[in-house]
C-alpha cells in the first residue's frame, strides 16, 4: 500500500499544499511548531477518520478560515483511491471515498492503513486504560469493519443501559429492561473481547523476539491483555447491578478493559526505564505493522512523528533497517538524525507551514 499524493488546504498552519510522494521514503525536516507533524496527522485523519490530537475538528482549520480539506490519494494491489475530508467547525465532517460519500465511519476503515509512531506513544504505557483501549480499538477498526460495527452497536448499548440505570436510582418501576440492554450488551462484548484478546495475543508473540533483537536477549517482554470481564458476563452483569443502579453507570464490560506490559517479568508501567518503555514501543508498532501485513495482505504505511530523534544510535538503527520494504513518512529536526535513509526517497523542508522539494 502507498499513499502517492497528499492535497491539503487550510490544514492546520498549511495554507496549500500538493505533495506527489516517493513509495519508500519522504522525510519532512525543519524546525519544531513548522507544521512537520501536521503532514502526518491528516494522512492519520484519512486512515482512521480521526485525529490523533484533538477531538474538535474545529482545531484543524487554519486560523480564520472556515474550512479545511484533506485529500489522500493511495494505490493498493493495483487498485488507485481517493479519500476526501471535508472539515467545518460547525458541521460534522464529511468523508468521500472515490466521490462518494461515506454514510457511516466505518465505510472508510481498510482504504489507507497506516501505523502511526510519535513520542507520545509512551502514553500507552504511563496513561490509564482507556488510552490503551483507543489504541486497540483503532488498530482493529482498520483490520476489520465487522468489529467496528460491533464497538458502535456496543456503546450504543451501554449509554442506554446508564441512561436506564440513572432512571432506577428513582424509580424502580421498569427494572425489567436491564436485562434487553444485558443480552445486547453480552452479544457485541463477546465478540469484542475475542478480537481484542487474539490481536493482543498476536502482537505479544511478534514483539517477543523483536525486543530479543533489540537488547541482545537481555530482555524479555509480555503483552497481556485484561479483560474487565469473561465468559460469565451476563452473571456479572446482574451481580452489579445494585451497585450499578446507585452509581447510574455500569460497571462490568469491555468499556474497561486494558493492556498490560512486562518487561523481564515485572510491570512497565510502574518499574520500567524510560529507556525500556521506549524499547516496548518500537516492539509495539514493529508488530503492529507485521500483524497488519498479515491479516490484510498488504503493508501499512508508517508514519513515523520524530522519533528517531529520542532513540540512541542503535534503536535507531534497528528501525531504519526493519523498514525498508514499506513506504514511510518520517519527521526530523534534522537529516543527522535518521542517518543513511536520507539518501534514498524524497526530502522536504518544512517551514512555517510551507513545504520544498
Amino acid at each position: 500500500m502507498q499513499i502517492k499524493r497528499l492535497k491539503l488546504k487550510n490544514f492546520r498552519n498549511i495554507k496549500a499544499l500538493d505533495l506527489e510522494l516517493a513509495e519508500n521514503v519522504n522525510i519532512f525536516y525543519g524546525d519544531n511548531a513548522q507544521g512537520k507533524t501536521n503532514i502526518l496527522e491528516s494522512m492519520f485523519l484519512c486512515a482512521t477518520g480521526r485525529s490523533q490530537r484533538t477531538r474538535v475538528d474545529k482545531d484543524m482549520i487554519y486560523f480564520g478560515e472556515n474550512e479545511a480539506h484533506i485529500s489522500v490519494f493511495s494505490e493498493s494491489s493495483g487498485f488507485n483511491n481517493k479519500i476526501d475530508i471535508h472539515l467545518n467547525g460547525s458541521e460534522k465532517k464529511r468523508i468521500f471515498i472515490n466521490s462518494v460519500p461515506a454514510a457511516r465511519l466505518g465505510e472508510l476503515f481498510g482504504t489507507v492503513n497506516v501505523v502511526y509512531f510519535s513520542p507520545e506513544d509512551l502514553m500507552l504505557i504511563k496513561e490509564g486504560p482507556s488510552y490503551r483501549r483507543r489504541y486497540m480499538d483503532i488498530e482493529l477498526c482498520q483490520i476489520s469493519r465487522i468489529y467496528y460495527s460491533d464497538l458502535q452497536r456496543y456503546y450504543r448499548a451501554l449509554k442506554e443501559r446508564n441512561n436506564l440505570l440513572k432512571k432506577l436510582a428513582v424509580n424502580k418501576k421498569n427494572a425489567d429492561m436491564l436485562d434487553i440492554w444485558d443480552e445486547q450488551l453480552c452479544g457485541y462484548a463477546a465478540r469484542l473481547m475475542n478480537s481484542r484478546r487474539e490481536y493482543i495475543d498476536g502482537i505479544n508473540e511478534r514483539a517477543k523476539p523483536i525486543l530479543n533483537d533489540l537488547t541482545g536477549k537481555k530482555e524479555m517482554l509480555k503483552i497481556v491483555y485484561k479483560s474487565n470481564v469473561d465468559e460469565n458476563i451476563k452473571k456479572r452483569l446482574k451481580e452489579a447491578r445494585d451497585k450499578d443502579i446507585l452509581y447510574g453507570n455500569t460497571s462490568v464490560g469491555i468499556h474497561k478493559d486494558d493492556i498490560l506490559f512486562y518487561i523481564n517479568g515485572v510491570n512497565a508501567r510502574e518499574f520500567a526505564s524510560q529507556g525500556q518503555q521506549r524499547s516496548i514501543i518500537i516492539c509495539l508498532k514493529l508488530s503492529e505493522v507485521e500483524l497488519l501485513s498479515e491479516k490484510l495482505g498488504k503493508m501499512p504505511v508508517l508514519l513515523l512523528d520524530d522519533v528517531l530523534s529520542e532513540l540512541d544510535r542503535s534503536r535507531q538503527s534497528y528501525i531504519l533497517n526493519n523498514i525498508q520494504k514499506l513506504q514511510t513518512m518520517i519527521t526530523c529536526t534534522g537529516l543527522e538524525d535518521i542517518g543513511d535513509i536520507s539518501n534514498t526517497g524524497n526530502i522536504y523542508k518544512v517551514k512555517k507551514g510551507e513545504v520544498s522539494k
